[in-house]
């Protein structure tokens, strides 16, 4: 296990925190297995503050550990891959739930040029007490579920801690989340950026710990469902506000000639209100897709797509000030048509039926205008060119300025 850096083809990679009772049968297995196989490699403890002598039992059984201060299980891992000397990582917990000793479908799939290797524990089985009911029948089908929805990945269990993949792709996906959602954060990055993916039927069998696991259900659960909805901004803000955009402007087209009826449901200048919310609030939904994936392909954490492409193109800044300014001279225009109307009646009491049916557009055609404009503005500001890693800053500036009088004196 003392190859150098560069003849490492695997670092078999274990998390660590409190994990003496099982600690030694995990790193002998994945020992064996190494040894068995001819394989160049090691295996790495990365531990994350254990106080009961995990990081000691570890190295006795040939394992290396590294020290990683941040807690967290994604903490733990992200350390772990970047102190990693192999070729190929292959990642599992420490609690003796999976067979370190069949590691060569991960093995066979990654040499074969596969990027990322998912175990999938509903393909090679879950053995009885392995999973509590909630995660098995709930929880990860669910988020499984609603991952391969969102991102189109092809992974069939998102959340299994059995994994293997080459480090220097998992590397470049610039994986942050210092929790339990870095399961799902490495399936979804590896899937955005084009990673080539592949299951692998892996078995689940109970840990072998007397403690409860480090995993807490409702909590990690939500972890990674807002991470999934996050990193979805279509989902999450378009698909919704083109809704009810086109709900609002559908109603409020239907209701404008006058009152309407569905059997003897009678339609008129009070669902003409909730249609202009509707599209209110449809486009400001659209315009935080906007704001959100902007921001997201500028700092590096989504991949541009061709629907923010043409939406940026429609939402341009001057495009934005033409037709917000054409949206509020049309409400300007209507609202005037009811001044005047208004006026007919000597400025005194209006029927609302009428009445209304010219104020309620007019008052959303005003809104709409000014919302297009702002968040025109807006999407400008975050589509500037921002100081890179190396541009000089005031500060720096300042220093050079600082160090220039210093000079001449």
């Amino acid at each position: 296990m003392s190859a150098s850096a560069e003849s490492l083809e695997v670092t078999v990679l274990m998390p660590c925190l409190n994990e003496a009772e099982t600690i030694q049968v995990c790193v002998k297995k994945a020992v064996t297995y190494l040894e068995s196989r001819h394989i160049k490699g090691e295996v790495l403890i990365a531990d994350n503050g254990s106080s009961d002598g995990s990081q000691a039992l570890a190295q006795e059984c040939g394992a290396r550990v590294v020290p990683i201060q941040k807690r967290g299980y994604g903490a733990a891992l992200l350390g772990g891959i970047l102190a990693a000397r192999g070729i190929f990582v292959i990642m599992g917990d420490a609690d003796d739930s999976y067979d370190f000793t069949d590691l060569d479908p991960f093995v066979e799939k990654l040499r074969a040029g596969y990027e990322l290797v998912m175990g999938n524990r509903f393909l090679g089985g879950i053995k009885p007490n392995a999973m509590p009911p909630l995660h098995r029948y709930l929880g990860n089908p669910v988020l499984t579920w609603v991952g391969r929805v969102l991102f189109r990945s092809p992974s069939g269990d998102f959340h299994c801690g059995l994994r293997g993949f080459r480090r220097d792709s998992i590397q470049s996906l610039a994986l942050t989340a210092p929790g339990m959602e870095f399961a799902s954060e490495m399936v979804v990055k590896a899937t955005l950026r084009g990673l080539r993916m592949t299951d692998v039927p892996v078995t689940l069998s109970p840990d072998g710990r007397s403690r409860p696991p480090h995993l807490r259900s409702w909590r990690d659960g939500w972890r990674h469902l807002r991470f999934l909805l996050l990193f979805s901004p279509a989902w999450l803000f378009f698909y919704p506000g083109l809704i009810l955009l086109l709900a609002g402007i559908s109603t409020m087209v239907w209701l404008l000639p006058g009152q309407r009826t569905a059997g003897s449901i009678v339609f008129d200048v009070n669902t003409m209100v909730f249609a202009a919310a509707a599209i209110a609030c449809g486009f400001q939904a659209i315009a935080f897709y906007m704001f959100a994936k902007t921001y997201a392909v500028q700092s590096g954490l989504l991949p541009g797509d061709p629907l923010a492409r043409r939406l940026r193109e429609v939402l341009r800044l001057e495009v934005g000030l033409i037709a917000g300014s054409i949206s509020i001279v049309l409400g300007l225009a209507l609202a005037s048509h009811a001044v005047g109307a208004w006026g007919t009646q000597s400025f005194g009491p209006l029927n609302p039926e009428h009445s209304l049916r010219i104020v309620i557009p007019s008052a959303t055609l005003l809104i709409l205008g000014l919302q297009i404009i702002f968040s025109s503005c807006l999407l400008g500001i975050l589509q500037l060119e921002t100081r890179t890693t190396g541009a000089r800053t005031r500060d720096s500036d300042r220093a050079v300025m600082i160090q220039a009088d210093g000079a001449a004196e």
